[in-house]
């Protein structure tokens, strides 16, 4: 390193450098985030691709998977993102010296690698196939690069990725549309007795797959419901292979657009710092627009979605098309909601315990998968895996949460970060970083 790289400082952001709203922020969406991830853990993986009523349909069960599936779904993502990219900007901070963006990227990208093996540790060693980090990671690999572009460009080249979902959306319900139409032209050929045709019988055997798939069975889905019921009878080597092989069935094939989803988000959280949205820079006229609006479009779309998930048949869903648009209307509006509940004394009194989540995040998000995966639902654990219904499941979850929340607030009394934030920051910075708290640290 030259002198003028030794001028810049590489020391974490602690203390009141620390911008509140982001450590609230990150606290809630991390905490959230096992909403989503338990009923992977608790519940059978292929049937929740069959009828989500299985599993229990009393009034508290609609209500909470109604709740979670218009409110929560995907926005936990989004928020995290949009936090990337604004952390990109703390640390593009950093680099005003002449050699400052050089020992700044060294840095950000020497951080961003070691959190993809935390996230391929997670996947391959905890078993977790719902892990976050590896994608995040490869996405932020290219993020640096366009810290320097304006707010606008950044929104517009952020939004591709809503054009990308609707896109191919929007295919597959034209896709699906034809194919019940030639469905039904064969069927009627079919009850009127006359000869079918080539295009007649492939029309129905495609219908028949589709049909098949969306009742659970299809081959896929028969192999992976045969191997995940000795997978939780007991024996860990086949607990490790369904898993594994479950990422591999579910989320390697869909990989690239999750990762450009993931980018395409922190560009917007870049643009969002830059505008000085994130961190609550903004008026509270902008931030009740921000809400309303975000929610006023995302409800309604959402809601249609999840309803339409309850349907057995077939049918194309507008959902298909309106996914992206849902999730990221109601991500700004949570952006929006927190940052004028920061705004108020009863608002920042609530939301206090979270900034320690925030501050932990890193820890949590590990501590939620060890609990659900090896304690929880466990072959060798109580038996509570495909046991409870959605009430029950949520209700669970909101206890680990809840204990998460008192653990994080207990820890940050004692020490500086979380025990994993230390052991991601000693290996980035190549230096054993401070853990315990000093009298003289702010």
């Amino acid at each position: 390193m030259n002198d003028n790289e030794s001028t810049v400082s590489l020391a974490p952001v602690s203390g009141k450098a620390r911008i509140d709203v982001l450590d609230v922020m990150r606290g809630l969406a991390i905490l959230g985030i096992f909403f989503m991830n338990s009923p992977f853990m608790g519940f059978s993986i292929p049937s929740q691709f069959m009828d989500v009523r299985i599993f229990g349909w009393t009034p508290a069960d609609a209500a909470s998977w109604f709740a979670v599936q218009v409110m929560l779904e995907g926005t936990q993502r989004g928020l995290l993102e949009l936090l990337f990219g604004a952390g990109l900007m703390v640390f593009a901070a950093r680099a005003m010296a002449p050699d400052g963006p050089v020992a700044v990227a060294d840095l950000y990208w020497r951080r961003n690698l070691w959190l993809l093996f935390f996230g391929l540790f997670d996947i391959f060693v905890l078993l977790w196939p719902g892990d976050i980090l590896h994608i995040y990671a490869l996405a932020a690999l290219f993020l640096f690069p366009f810290r320097k572009l304006g707010p606008k460009l950044l929104l517009a080249l952020g939004m591709a990725n809503l054009l990308v979902v609707a896109g191919v959306g929007a295919f597959q319900y034209q896709e699906r549309v034809e194919a019940r139409a030639k469905m039904e032209t064969a069927w009627a050929h079919s009850q009127a007795h006359k000869p079918l045709s080539d295009a007649d019988r492939k029309a129905l055997e495609e219908w028949k797959k589709i049909v098949d798939n969306r009742y659970g069975h299809s081959e896929e889905i028969r192999q992976l419901r045969a191997a995940e019921k000795p997978a939780h009878a007991g024996g860990f080597l086949a607990y490790a292979q369904f898993e594994i092989g479950a990422w591999i069935m579910f989320i390697y094939p869909s990989l690239p657009l999750s990762i450009l989803e993931a980018f395409c988000m922190m560009l917007i959280g870049i643009a969002f710092w830059k505008w000085q949205i994130i961190q609550g820079g903004r008026s509270a006229r902008f931030y009740w627009a921000l809400m309303l609006a975000g929610y006023a479009v995302a409800i309604p779309l959402r809601w249609i979605a999840a309803d339409q998930t309850l349907t057995m048949d077939p049918v194309p869903k507008i959902g298909w098309i309106t996914y992206e648009i849902g999730r990221m209307a109601m991500t700004f509006g949570h952006v929006g909601l927190i940052n004028l509940a920061m705004r108020s004394g009863a608002g920042r009194l609530v939301l206090a315990p979270f900034k320690a989540a925030g501050r932990t995040a890193f820890s949590l998000y590990f501590l939620q998968q060890i609990v659900g995966i090896y304690i929880l639902f466990a072959p060798w654990g109580p038996g509570l895996w495909n046991k409870l219904s959605w009430g029950g499941l949520y209700s669970v979850a909101l206890g680990v949460i809840a204990a998460e929340v008192v653990l994080a607030n207990l820890w940050l009394l004692v020490f500086r970060m979380g025990p994993l934030e230390w052991l991601w920051r000693s290996l980035a910075y190549v230096q054993r970083q401070p853990l315990l708290k000093r009298a003289n640290v702010t």
